[in-house]
């Protein structure tokens, strides 16, 4: 007797291909047979289809579950949008490779990603990272080793360039760690201190991803002004190192760039007709998110967090930085000046703060009496660099046009931390399938699905994922395409969606008519850089 037969039930393979009524059988984890409805009829459990659809669980291209899968290897949040995939190590700040010094850094610097949990950080290299996930996990995972961690690593978190010295330590710790499993790197170039490196140093190590068979996923110098620039810099390396490019959370916000998604969508298709290897993902929301301290002009925060703590406490040094973030435009805010009614707080790591939970800076001000800049440092100084906030500088067309693209998938970009996070860490998946699919019929489902799914496997190498096809890892979502929907909101976002009753990791039913079962049949998936192949 086979583990589970699907009977009778509508697939949507992953491929975009239309969909096909049959019977599905998961056995020892992997789909062993596909055949015609009803034509099976034995297995230790079965599900009938009904109006339901079988998909290939969902491949989120862009996570920051960097510690959660590690202090909540359940994953409620993602599990219960159908994700079975996460792609983790984003915008060049995570945990491997490290060492104390960094690691202390890190910790700090991105505890409004991640929080600051209490773990023994056992390990050191890419490769004992992706052992501890191996423990016991609810998805699969696969890392990105992330640039600006290197570059700390090396060089420290001095504004600076690296020497050619630091460049060929920096490639030599990037190729150790896809030869241990990563399926590429990261970068996030409004961050510190990746965003200190310049075109030939990004150039340098994008040779070595390139010579491993994976990809660079930039977070570009901007989203905002000079935001094609930033395009064409990351679409540049794909010619000059030969490297496929993954242009992560691939947004045109602000108001310089209403209405402007189509030349960039015009610059990949260049880029694309010229044989460069340029895919991109996006989440289906307007605001943005990040931490409050990423509004910081890159030279306040060189030195690390405590030398940014030390200018923000310094009269002279708040007078120069008021400058940048008010009057000529803050890099750490993609070059334009800080509107204070878009920031929105998300998250504090201080509980003596929470009052200001949901709150804009603006709000905060009128309410206290004071410039919503004074605010901005106080919050700083306070939570010790840890806030979170929403950014509300989104723009609908935008985003419409940039998920219709051909290699446009979906990436959440989801902070699981704080009280008040971005919803897209709840509903990304089923937003796509519910608003965009059902509701505004802008993409067809089986569309949306190959977007979700087929295109992600082939971006990361997966051999054997994916694709609802016979031998292949059984990775599926079932859903219901009438009533699939988001219901996390901005004023509570830690909400289950509606509409997907099972899903399977590697074979085992994570989520059983909507209720986690607390299988953790996930693991670490390994990039083979001999093979060009992830399994």
């Amino acid at each position: 007797m086979a583990d589970l037969l699907f009977r009778d039930i509508d697939i949507v393979d992953g491929t975009g291909a239309p969909r096909q009524r049959g019977d599905v059988v998961v056995d020892a984890g992997r789909i062993a047979t596909i055949a015609a409805p009803n034509t099976i009829s034995g297995a230790d459990r079965i599900v009938d289809g009904g109006t339901s659809v079988l998909a290939p669980g969902f491949i989120d291209m862009h996570a920051h579950s960097d510690l959660h899968l590690i202090t909540e290897p359940g994953h409620f949040p993602k599990l219960s949008q159908g994700v079975t995939t996460e792609v983790i190590g984003q915008d060049g700040l995570s945990y491997a490779p490290i060492d104390a010094p960094t690691l202390a850094v890190v910790r700090r610097q991105i505890a409004g990603w991640n929080g600051n949990p209490d773990l023994d950080f056992e390990w050191r290299t890419v490769g004992e990272y992706l052992d501890r996930l191996d423990r016991g996990i609810t998805p699969n995972a696969a890392y990105l080793v992330p640039q600006g961690t290197l570059r700390l690593l090396v060089v420290g978190s001095e504004q600076r360039e690296a020497t050619p010295h630091e460049i060929d330590l920096m490639r030599e710790l990037l190729r150790e760690g896809l030869a241990q499993g990563a399926v590429g790197m990261s970068s996030g170039l409004t961050y510190t201190p990746g965003m200190y490196a310049d075109t030939g140093e990004l150039a340098a190590l994008c040779e070595v991803v390139a010579e491993a068979g994976g990809f660079y996923a930039p977070h570009t110098r901007s989203y905002g002004k000079g935001a094609l620039d930033a395009y064409a810099e990351m679409i540049g390396l794909a010619r000059s190192a030969g490297c496929a490019v993954h242009l992560t959370h691939a947004t045109m916000n602000f108001g310089e760039n209403r209405g402007r998604a189509p030349e960039l969508l015009d610059m990949i298709d260049a880029a694309l007709a010229d044989g460069c290897d340029i895919t991109l993902d996006t989440y289906p929301y307007l605001p943005g998110s990040t931490t409050l301290s990423a509004l910081l002009p890159s030279w306040a925060m060189s030195g690390g967090p405590d030398a940014a703590l030390a200018r923000i406490a310094d009269p002279e040094e708040r007078v120069r930085i008021s400058a940048d973030v008010n009057l000529h435009g803050s890099d750490g805010c993609h070059g334009v000046t800080v509107d204070w009614d878009t920031i929105q707080i998300s998250g504090v790591g201080n509980d003596e703060l929470a009052p200001y939970v949901g709150r804009t800076i603006t709000e905060i001000a009128v309410d206290r009496d004071m410039p919503p800049v004074a605010v901005f440092f106080e919050l700083l100084a306070r939570d010790q660099l840890a806030t979170t906030i929403l950014q509300h500088v989104g723009h609908e067309e935008n985003v419409r046009a940039i998920m219709r693209h051909s290699r446009h998938m979906g990436g959440s970009d989801g902070l699981l931390v704080g009280e008040r996070p971005h919803p897209r860490a709840w509903g990304t998946f089923p937003r796509y399938l519910g608003h965009y699919v059902r509701e505004l019929g802008h993409l067809g489902l089986e569309d949306c699905v190959n977007h979700l799914t087929g295109r992600p496997a082939q971006r990361l190498r997966l051999r054997d994922r994916g694709l609802v096809r016979e031998g292949y890892a059984a990775d599926l979502v079932v859903f219901d395409p009438a009533t699939i929907t988001d219901t996390a909101t901005f004023d509570n976002p830690k909400q289950q969606a509606r509409g997907i009753s099972h899903v399977l990791v590697n074979g085992a039913l994570a989520l059983d008519d909507g209720e986690p079962t607390g299988a953790l049949a996930g693991r670490a998936l390994r990039m083979n850089p001999e093979r060009k192949e992830t399994r």
